[in-house]
C-alpha cells in the first residue's frame, strides 16, 4: 500500500486536501472520485525509510521455494482455508527470506481486498512472471488450485534439471580453476627461479626459451592480466544485463558447437513446459506465447517470438508461427501441430517438453563426459612442456660434464 497526498474539489467547488492509501495510483483516484470529482493533485508521500539491506536474502525466489509454495497454496485451498488465511499461513511457514517477506506482504494486501496476482506484481523479477500469470489465470477461471498443481509440477521438474546440471558441473568447473591456479602460480614465481639456474648454462634450446620468455611475462604482467581479465568478466557481466547485449551473447551460444546443441534444446524445453504450464492455467495461446517470450533464457529465441505474436492474433497457428522462429528444432513444430489438429496441445506440449528436458540432460552429461579428459590433456601438455624445457638443459650439461671427464 501507498500513502498519497491529494487536492481537490467538491462537487459545488470547495478545495479539499488529505492523504489517502491505496494499491497505486488509479485506485487513489477512483477512491477520491467517491467524494471529490475533481481531483487537482495526487503525489506519493515521501517519507524517510530504513533501508534493511539482508545479505541472506537471495536475489530471487528459487524454484524448489516456488514448487514447495504452490503446492501448500494447493492443498490450503482445496480444504477450503480462505485466501488471506492461506497467504498468512504460508508466509509463517516458509523458511525462504524473501518469499517470507513477499508473502507476508501480500497477506496484508489480500486482507484488504486486493487479488494475489495483484500483489504479487509489485515485486517486480524476484516473482516469474510465470507464476504470477499462471495465479491471476486461475483466478479469473476460478481454477486456481489447479493452477497451483501446474505451478507446483512445473517448477520442481525446473529445480530437478537445474540442480542435475550444477552438480555435474561441480567438478569439472573446480578442476579448471584450480589448473588454472596452478600453472599461473607454476609460471609466475616458480619456473622463474628454476630457469634462472639455468641461464647461464650459454645457448639454451628453443623450448626452454619459450619457456623463459612465458614465464618473464607472467612474472611482470600478473596484475595486468588479472585486472583485464576482471574487467572482461564486469563487462560481459553488465552488457549481458541490457537487452541488446543478452540477444547478442545468446546468439552466440546458440552458435557454440557443443554449448548450443544444448541450449537448443533447453530452450526447447523451456518453451513447451511453460506453454503446457500457462495454457493448463487458461491463458488463451497469444497471452501465453507473450509471457513465453518474455521469461526465455535464450533472449534471442524470445525476441523474435514476441515479434510474431501478432500473427497468432491474427490467426495464425502456433505451429506456423513457431516453424519461423530460429533455433527451434523441427520436432517441437510438428508435435505443436498435430496437437492443434488434435485439440490435445496442452497435453502434446508436456509430453515434447519432458522428451526434450531428457535429451538436454542427455546432452549435457556427454558434453562433460568429454570436458575432463580434455582438461586432463591439457593439463599434462602444459606440464610436460614446462618438464621438457627444463630437463632439456639439464640433461645437455650432465651430458657434456660426464664427456669432459
Amino acid at each position: 500500500m501507498t500513502t498519497y497526498k491529494y487536492r481537490a474539489r467538491t462537487a459545488d467547488g470547495t478545495p479539499v486536501s488529505g492523504i489517502i492509501e491505496a494499491y497505486d495510483e488509479y485506485e487513489a483516484v477512483d477512491q477520491i472520485k467517491q467524494r471529490c470529482p475533481i481531483v487537482e493533485q495526487l503525489t506519493p508521500v515521501k517519507g524517510k525509510r530504513k533501508i534493511n539491506i539482508d545479505i541472506n536474502e537471495p536475489l530471487w525466489v528459487e524454484d524448489k521455494t516456488l514448487a514447495l509454495t504452490a503446492s501448500q497454496f494447493a492443498i490450503m485451498l482445496r480444504a477450503g482455508i480462505p485466501m488471506s488465511r492461506t497467504v498468512e499461513l504460508i508466509a509463517g511457514q516458509t523458511s525462504d527470506r524473501l518469499m517470507k517477506r513477499i508473502l507476508t506482504s501480500c497477506a496484508a494486501d489480500v486482507a484488504a481486498g486486493y487479488t494475489l496476482s495483484r500483489s504479487l506484481e509489485k515485486n517486480g523479477k524476484k516473482i516469474p512472471a510465470v507464476f504470477i500469470e499462471s495465479v491471476r489465470a486461475g483466478e479469473q477461471s476460478g481454477t486456481l488450485e489447479d493452477s497451483f498443481e501446474s505451478l507446483k509440477t512445473y517448477y520442481d521438474r525446473a529445480h530437478k534439471v537445474k540442480s542435475k546440471v550444477r552438480s555435474a558441473m561441480t567438478y569439472p568447473i573446480m578442476l579448471l580453476v584450480i589448473a588454472a591456479v596452478v600453472i599461473a602460480i607454476v609460471m609466475a614465481f616458480l619456473v622463474p627461479r628454476m630457469v634462472s639456474m639455468l641461464s647461464g648454462l650459454g645457448e639454451l634450446p628453443l623450448p626452454t626459451r619459450i619457456l623463459m620468455a612465458m614465464s618473464n611475462f607472467f612474472a611482470s604482467s600478473w596484475p595486468i592480466l588479472l585486472m583485464l581479465a576482471a574487467a572482461i568478466g564486469i563487462f560481459i557481466f553488465t552488457y549481458r544485463r541490457t537487452d541488446k547485449g543478452s540477444i547478442v551473447l545468446s546468439n552466440v551460444r546458440m552458435k557454440t558447437p557443443i554449448l548450443g546443441k544444448i541450449a537448443k534444446m533447453n530452450t526447447a524445453a523451456q518453451i513447451a513446459n511453460t506453454m503446457s504450464t500457462l495454457l493448463g492455467a487458461g491463458l488463451p495461446v497469444n497471452n501465453a506465447v507473450e509471457i513465453v517470450a518474455r521469461v526465455l533464457d535464450m533472449r534471442c529465441v524470445g525476441a523474435e517470438l514476441a515479434r510474431r505474436v501478432n500473427r497468432l492474433e491474427m490467426g495464425q497457428t502456433l505451429a506456423s508461427v513457431l516453424a519461423d522462429v530460429k533455433y527451434l528444432p523441427a520436432m517441437l513444430v510438428e508435435m505443436t501441430r498435430i496437437g492443434e489438429d488434435s485439440g490435445s496441445l496442452e497435453g502434446t506440449l508436456r509430453t515434447i517438453g519432458e522428451f526434450y528436458s531428457s535429451e538436454a540432460e542427455r546432452e549435457s552429461d556427454r558434453a562433460l563426459s568429454l570436458l575432463e579428459p580434455t582438461i586432463t590433456i591439457i593439463m599434462g601438455l602444459v606440464v610436460g612442456f614446462i618438464v621438457v624445457a627444463i630437463y632439456i638443459p639439464v640433461f645437455s650439461m650432465t651430458t657434456n660434464v660426464a664427456g669432459a671427464f
